[in-house]
């Protein structure tokens, strides 16, 4: 699996309460081309999927469920976040090391604000755990 260092959203983020990822990433400002009024319009989901690599690097525990969400915003700050694509409750007994969740497999179409990342919502205590994810050039599988 390739990852450019600057498409890197969690690198071993320890995820113990909700909490945006470590890294946004910047998609940047829209221009407009040449010969047209108007700027172009974004959306990084169509045409080729984009894959999102996700892993559990340290198990987790004290929590019971973890959700991960994708969130877009036009500013950094993420003021006025809004949700992409959520993956539901993760169970506990699936957090262990080695992990890597389905969910976000590729930046889904909608995805159509300047700034990126995830975040994440752990059910319960959590006392230990940790992720690494990215963009990346492929997803591993198996």
């Amino acid at each position: 699996m390739i990852i450019d260092d600057t498409l890197v959203l969690s690198e071993n983020q320890a995820i113990t309460a909700a909490a945006g990822s470590t890294n946004v990433i910047d998609l940047g400002a829209i221009g407009t081309a040449f010969g047209h009024a108007a700027p172009l319009a974004r959306d990084v989901g169509k045409g080729g999927r984009v894959p999102i690599s996700i892993a559990v690097t340290e198990a987790f525990a004290g929590l019971t469920t973890l959700t991960i969400a994708l969130q877009v915003d036009d500013n950094a700050g993420f003021s006025s976040p809004r949700t992409v694509a959520s993956s539901g409750a993760i169970p506990v007994a699936a957090l262990v090391a080695g992990y890597r969740p389905s969910f976000p497999d590729h930046v889904p179409e909608g995805t159509d604000e300047r700034y990126l990342r995830l975040f994440y919502t752990p059910a319960g205590t959590a006392t230990a755990g940790r992720i690494t994810a990215a963009v990346s050039a492929g997803r591993q599988s198996g």
